[in-house]
């Protein structure tokens, strides 16, 4: 059984499994205080996790998602991305991420219904420690999707910390 939980203190335990998502411990810190963060539990063990920001004006940007190894190619990212559009469609009009230029992640948010709406050129080189590569690709820009959120969401009451 899949379950999704916020977790809204002690967001660092989770630290191992964003890091997936995101291979620098410093940039994670820059979005995880003021981000919510999203955990999935299949059958209780934890295998994916994401963090969304309010960026205003009707704007959420997933920051981070992440799906650990043995637990991938099973629809539960797609899965964990359809939660949270659910979830803050009645208060944010679009979904916004960056990613690299990746034969793996382009795709994915593509089959997720994203478009890419523009690339911020030399990003992963200007803004991480090390070479980050995946699928064998050093990643050099990000690309920017966008997707717009439905109207009908479940409007999130909660709010952003600020």
């Amino acid at each position: 059984m899949i379950v999704i939980n916020e977790v809204k203190s002690g967001k660092t335990e989770y630290m191992e499994l964003l890091l997936i998502g995101d291979e620098q411990a410093e940039m994670i810190a820059k979005y995880l205080d003021r981000g919510r963060l999203f955990v999935m539990r299949n059958d209780g063990i934890i295998c994916a996790a994401c963090v969304v920001t309010d960026e205003g004006n009707g704007t959420l940007e997933l920051k981070n998602i992440a799906v650990y190894p043995g637990f991938r190619r099973k629809g539960l990212g797609k899965r964990l991305i359809s939660y949270i559009e659910n979830r803050f469609g009645g208060s944010f009009s679009r979904l916004i991420l960056g990613t690299g230029d990746s034969p793996l992640t382009v795709p994915f948010y593509e089959k997720c219904g994203f478009r890419i709406c523009g690339v911020i050129r030399n990003f992963f080189i200007d803004n991480y420690d090390h070479p980050i590569t995946e699928a064998g690709v050093q990643l050099c820009d990000m690309i920017c999707f966008e997707k717009e959120l439905p109207a009908n969401g479940r409007a999130d009451s909660e709010g952003f910390a600020t």
